[in-house]
C-alpha cells in the first residue's frame, strides 16, 4: 500500500510542479533580438538547408540576372556588306543603329527591378513560413513528449490500482462493480498511452519534414518564459506594411505601374540611322539613311489600356491583402494575450489548487476516508487537468509564433535579416 501511494505523489509532483516551474518567471518586454541561442542556430541551419529556400534563392538570383539584362541597351548595331557585278561593279559596307528614343530601356529596367523585388518578398515569405512551420513542429513535439510521459504515468498508476483492486476483490473487500471499473480505467489508460505515443511520432514527423537528419536529442527546447508584447503591437499599421505578403502585393503594384509606363513608351517609334560607304565603278560612295516607323495602322493603344487595367487589379488585390493582414495582426495579438492570461491564471491558482488537491486525495486515501472508485475518478480528473495545461501551453506557443509572423518580427526575434 505504501509503495504505490508514495510513487503516486512523486509522479504527480514531477509532472505538475516541474513543467510549470519553468514558466513561473515573467518578462515585461519582448526582446526580439535575443531568442535562445541554441534555438536560433538550429532554426537558421534548418531554414538555410531547406530545398524550398534554396530553390527560392535560385529564383532570386535569376530575377537579378533578368534585371541586369533589362538594363542593357535595347538595340545592337547591324553590319551589312553588299557586292554587285553588273554594268557597274558596286561594293559597299554599311553600319546601322536603332536608337532608343523613347526611353524604353529605362522603363524595362524599372519593370525588371520591380519583378525582382517581388521575388525577394516571396523569398522572405517562404523563409518565414518554414521558420514558423519548424517552430510549431517543435512545439508539437515538446508537448507530445510531456503528454506521452503523462500518459505513461497514468498507465502505470492505473495498472497499480488494477492490481490492488484484484487483490481486494479476491479477498472479498471489493465488490464486482468497483473491480470492473478499476480494470476498465486501466484499459483506458493503456489506450491513451498508445494514442499519445502515436501523436508523438506524428509530431516528430512534422519536424523531420524540415530536418530529416539528426537525433531528436539535438532538437532545442522552446522558450520557457512567455513575454509580454511590445507597445508597438498597439499600432499595427507600420508593422503590416513590412510584412512579406504585403511587400509582395506592393511590389506587384510597383511592377504594374512600371509596366504602364513601358507600354506608353513603346508607343514612341525609334529611329534607325544607317551609314553606307563603298565604291561604284572606281568612284567612292558614301550614304546616310534615317528611317522612322510610322505607327499608323497600329498605335498600340490597347496594350496601354490592358496595362492600366492590370494596374487597377493589382491595387485592389494589394488593398485586400493589407486589410486581411491588419485583421490578422489584431486577432493574433488578442489570441496571444488571452492565452497568456489563461496561463498566468493557471500558474497563480490552478497549479496550486491541483497540487493541493493531489495531496488531499492521498491523505484521504491513506486514512481510508475515500473509496477506491472515488479516488480513481478524482485522480483521472487531476491528470486530465494536467493534460489540459499542456494543451494550453502549446496553444500559447502557437499564438506567439502567429504573432511573430503577423507582426513581421520573425527575423527580428532571431536577430537576423535578409538582404535586399
Amino acid at each position: 500500500m505504501q509503495t504505490p501511494r508514495c510513487w503516486l505523489a512523486a509522479v504527480l509532483g514531477s509532472l505538475i510542479v516541474i513543467p510549470c516551474a519553468a514558466w513561473a518567471q515573467q518578462n515585461d518586454a519582448l526582446n526580439l533580438k535575443r531568442a535562445n541561442p541554441a534555438l536560433t542556430r538550429f532554426v537558421q541551419s534548418v531554414v538555410e538547408a531547406n530545398p524550398r529556400v534554396q530553390a527560392a534563392q535560385a529564383a532570386l538570383s535569376a530575377s537579378g540576372a533578368l534585371r541586369d539584362a533589362a538594363l542593357r541597351p535595347l538595340y545592337n548595331p547591324e553590319l551589312s556588306f553588299d557586292a554587285e557585278n553588273a554594268e557597274s561593279d558596286t561594293r559597299s559596307l554599311g553600319l546601322s543603329q536603332t536608337f532608343d528614343w523613347g526611353g524604353k530601356r529605362k522603363a524595362r529596367g524599372a519593370v525588371a527591378e520591380s519583378d525582382r523585388l517581388v521575388v525577394h518578398a516571396q523569398y522572405l515569405a517562404l523563409r518565414w513560413a518554414i521558420t514558423v512551420e519548424l517552430l510549431e513542429g517543435l512545439a508539437q513535439h515538446q508537448t507530445g513528449v510531456e503528454r506521452d510521459a503523462l500518459a505513461a504515468a497514468r498507465r502505470d498508476l492505473m495498472n497499480d490500482f488494477a492490481a490492488l483492486a484484484q487483490r481486494r476483490f479476491d479477498a472479498g473487500d471489493l465488490n464486482r462493480v468497483e473491480f470492473d471499473l478499476a480494470r476498465l480505467v486501466s484499459t483506458d489508460a493503456r489506450i491513451q498511452k498508445a494514442t499519445a505515443a502515436a501523436a508523438l511520432a506524428q509530431a516528430r514527423q512534422a519536424v523531420r519534414n524540415l530536418t530529416p537528419r539528426g537525433p531528436t536529442s539535438q532538437w532545442p527546447s522552446l522558450p520557457s518564459v512567455m513575454p509580454t508584447l511590445p507597445s508597438s503591437a498597439t499600432s499595427p499599421q507600420s508593422l503590416v506594411l513590412a510584412l512579406p505578403e504585403v511587400l509582395v502585393v506592393r511590389r506587384q503594384l510597383e511592377s504594374a505601374d512600371a509596366m504602364v509606363e513601358l507600354r506608353r513608351r513603346e508607343r514612341r517609334p525609334d529611329p534607325t540611322v544607317s551609314l553606307v560607304g563603298g565604291e561604284e565603278n572606281g568612284e567612292r560612295l558614301v550614304g546616310l539613311t534615317v528611317s522612322m516607323p510610322l505607327y499608323i495602322r497600329n498605335r498600340f493603344n490597347h496594350e496601354v489600356s490592358a496595362a492600366i487595367a492590370d494596374r487597377s487589379q493589382a491595387q485592389q488585390l494589394a488593398d485586400d491583402v493589407m486589410q486581411r493582414a491588419h485583421a490578422r495582426l489584431i486577432s493574433a495579438t488578442e489570441r496571444y494575450e488571452l492565452s497568456r492570461g489563461a496561463w498566468q491564471d493557471w500558474q497563480q491558482t490552478g497549479q496550486i489548487s491541483l497540487t493541493r488537491q493531489t495531496q488531499q486525495l492521498q491523505k484521504l486515501w491513506e486514512a481510508g476516508e475515500l473509496s477506491t472508485t472515488d479516488y480513481l475518478v478524482q485522480i483521472r480528473q487531476t491528470l486530465d487537468v494536467q493534460e489540459s495545461a499542456l494543451d494550453l501551453r502549446e496553444a500559447l506557443w502557437r499564438a506567439l509564433f502567429e504573432w511573430l509572423w503577423a507582426s513581421g518580427q520573425v527575423d527580428a526575434w532571431f536577430g537576423q535579416g535578409v538582404k535586399q
